[in-house]
């Protein structure tokens, strides 16, 4: 099938071009913008209590005030609010709820602090576009407008509050794409220059992945029109990386086999023909353990994990196809001109450094097994100190932000957590009115719970079947202590419901208690259907039922050692709170799919070493030494550019791009071309047991033997060795 393929796109590769210009055209003019979404309630199912609450909340006070936007004053002087400041406060609230701004629907002034130093103007938004763009547009016009005012007074404002946090993301996200755009193309183009030392084969990666990337992109668009999914703006920017990373590993695949073609003999478009031909199993195989692991997300019960699997799964799909097709036919038509000025493509260099590295295996494989292992399982030790932290919003920006700045004073000025307090929602069960004898007792017994700042019936609806009672706890919304407290608020909630009613609790702190039994959930769900459906891939791919067992095996402990360390450097060394909620099932995805990729490479070249007749012990010094160069250069590219994602500035992003790195890292250095290979060597033929796959086939021989994935996988070093 490869073959066919090369052989189509490399005799009419001016029409394959064209083909994917016009796709691309087609595709970006007519693609739905991807709308993006701050709102951490929407990344949950209705089945959640705090989203039942949201729904009660929605019917039976469809006008009751929850603040949207927060504009916060204070004195220049940091004194407090004189008789004329607040005249001033009460005049800018008035004139900002003149101006009839869209998406604003009522401004009132909110209560001073009990210091005096502080007061508020509170922002009521429609609660049907939380967090989406337009209201990020109307806090951008609302923090003009309330400077504006501000302007020949005593007062500076500040705005804050979801949409206000939307507005800072969203400026946030842009900086981040772009400081990551531009590591990434940097990072790639020194990387293939070293390797090559050819600028046309150095820039042309980033050419026509960037003409994927438009392509993946309006298929993401569409797919999340399509299927109703949840759009972030974290996602663009993990988008970035996976397309330049992954393409540009598949790129490496394919010219390094070409380079081998051509020094064999062949005539260069034969070369690619036979390139894609050997290497296109290779990529296929490689791509579809990461598309797998992306589509095992489709199970989480958060929505941005959600719509993150079947994003990343389209991407790594169209980069797949592009490594088939428009690689091979944009590369045949420049021929071996692609390699110019560099002549290294021409000749053989040796292999030394790998080759010692692979006798130091072939000799002492317990050894090298022993200490690669214990290596995975010290960092793993870090895995126990794990926590997780839920406030999505300011993991995505920077705490300098002016939305940040103004969260992190109202938890001085007010009760921590006054910012976002929690509501319990008391309702009749019959429909009959409630008794309202009983409101002041279990108001205080909602007050009496540890943790909680007050409690009070704050309104009743209507017909008097729904009280809303406000519960101000101590804590800011999404800390460990206001998420612990929150349960306890929920058990009295439940407990001391007077018969005939039912209590539900909402507000943030238990939409992040949610959160958290929804990502336990995915821990339990996702993990092993990834790793199962990763097992089913090698098993068929290796004809094995024990090999996959223990690559799956040391590709957990790669992952174990990857939180273990991200613990210990952010939470232990710069003294993080905890770890962004989703990060493990993330790094969990990357690691294993990305990892199980590079275990694939060296145990395919060790399965090629022993059809040569080799014992299993010399198969896997041999493998290391010429499968060792293209992990090596792979797991570099890859982790590296993973890593520009520590320039977006944000907690987020800094921890998701250290821990994939570094996971690569651990994937492709440690496991590929240790832990594995050796292993392998140890256990010996039984690694391919049921079947004979490190036999070689009756009546071939090393020259005329068939192709095999081992085979076409080898590829390359970076510097041009044989692999």
């Amino acid at each position: 099938m490869f073959r066919r393929i090369g052989n189509t796109v490399v005799r009419h590769p001016v029409w394959t071009i064209v083909a994917w210009l016009i796709a691309a055209v087609a595709i970006v003019a007519t693609a739905p913008s991807l709308p993006s979404s701050s709102d951490e309630s929407s990344f949950l199912p209705k089945s959640y209590e705090s989203i039942k609450a949201a729904d009660v909340q929605q019917k039976a006070f469809p006008s009751a005030f929850t603040p949207s936007a927060i504009a916060l004053y204070q004195r220049t002087d940091g004194g407090k609010l004189t008789a004329a400041d607040q005249q001033d406060v009460a005049r800018i609230t008035s004139e900002l709820g003149k101006k009839h701004i869209d998406q604003v629907q009522r401004v009132i002034p909110g209560q001073p602090s009990k210091d005096g130093r502080y007061a508020l103007t509170l922002v009521q938004m429609d609660s049907k576009n939380a967090g989406q763009p337009k209201q990020a547009d109307a806090a951008k016009e609302l923090r003009d407008d309330v400077k504006a005012l501000t302007k020949g007074t005593r007062l500076e404002a500040k705005l804050g509050g979801s949409a206000a946090q939307a507005l800072d993301q969203q400026d946030s996200s842009k900086r981040g794409e772009a400081l990551i755009g531009i590591g990434t193309f940097v990072i790639i183009l020194v990387t293939l220059l070293i390797i090559f030392r050819a600028p046309i084969l150095a820039v042309l990666p980033l050419i026509l992945i960037g003409l994927v990337s438009a392509i993946a992109n309006g298929l993401i668009s569409y797919a999340t029109k399509l299927f109703d999914l949840q759009a972030n703006s974290s996602v663009s920017s993990i988008l970035i990386v996976v397309l330049f990373g992954v393409g540009t590993d598949y790129f490496l695949f394919l010219m390094f086999r070409y380079r081998e073609r051509l020094r064999a003999g062949d005539e260069p478009k034969q070369a690619m023909i036979n390139a894609v031909a050997r290497v296109g199993e290779a990529i296929a195989s490689a791509a579809g353990a990461v598309i797998i692991a992306f589509l095992a997300l489709v199970l989480s019960t958060l929505g941005f994990l959600k719509q993150m699997g079947p994003a990343l799964a389209i991407a790594v799909s169209v980069t797949l196809i592009a490594g088939l097709t428009l690689i091979p036919a944009v590369v045949s038509l420049i021929g071996p001109k692609v390699f110019w000025p560099s002549k290294s493509w021409q000749r053989e260099p040796e292999n030394a450094r790998f080759a010692a590295l692979g006798r130091g295996v072939q000799r002492r494989p317990a050894l090298t097994a022993a200490l690669s292992g214990i290596v995975l399982l010290v960092l793993s030790l870090g895995t126990l100190g794990f926590n997780a932290t839920f406030d999505l919003a300011s993991g995505s920006m920077p705490k300098t932000k002016e939305s940040m700045v103004v969260q992190d004073e109202m938890q001085k000025a007010y009760s921590a957590g006054a910012a976002a307090p929690t509501d319990v929602y008391l309702s009749s069960t019959d429909g009959k009115p409630l008794d309202k004898a009983g409101f002041d007792a279990y108001a205080r017994k909602l007050g009496s719970v540890d943790g909680v700042a007050s409690a009070r019936l704050s309104q009743l609806n209507k017909g008097g079947t729904t009280a809303d009672f406000t519960v101000t706890l101590k804590y800011e919304a999404s800390t460990d202590k206001a998420i612990d407290t929150v349960g306890e608020v929920r058990d009295v909630a439940h407990a001391d419901a007077p018969e005939g009613t039912e209590a539900l609790v909402g507000g943030m702190s238990s939409i992040y208690k949610d959160i958290d039994a929804a990502v336990n959930h995915d821990y339990r769900t996702v993990f092993p259907v990834a790793a199962l459906l990763i097992m089913l891939i090698l098993g068929l791919l290796l004809r094995s039922v024990v090999a996959p067992w223990y690559l799956i095996a040391s590709v957990g402990l790669g992952f174990g050692a990857t939180l273990g360390a991200t613990v210990w450097i952010f939470q232990n060394g710069q003294g993080h709170p905890g770890l962004m909620f989703m990060l493990p099932v993330i790094m969990y995805l990357f690691v294993v799919a990305i990892g199980t990729d590079y275990n694939i490479l060296m145990i395919a070249r060790l399965r090629e070493e022993a059809r040569e007749g080799r014992d299993p012990r010399e198969a896997a010094g041999m493998a290391l030494r010429h499968a060792g160069p293209t992990v090596a250069a792979a797991g570099f590219i890859l982790a590296a550019t993973f890593a520009t994602m520590m320039l977006a500035g944000n907690s987020l992003l800094t921890e998701m791009g250290f821990a994939v790195s570094f996971g690569i890292a651990i994937a492709a250095f440690v496991m590929a071309m240790f832990f594995t290979p050796s292993l392998t060597a140890l256990i010996g033929h039984a690694a391919w047991w049921p079947g004979h796959a490190d036999r070689a086939p009756a009546g071939t021989h090393g020259a005329d033997r068939a192709v095999t994935l081992g085979e076409e996988e080898a590829a390359h070093d970076p510097a041009g060795r044989r692999g």
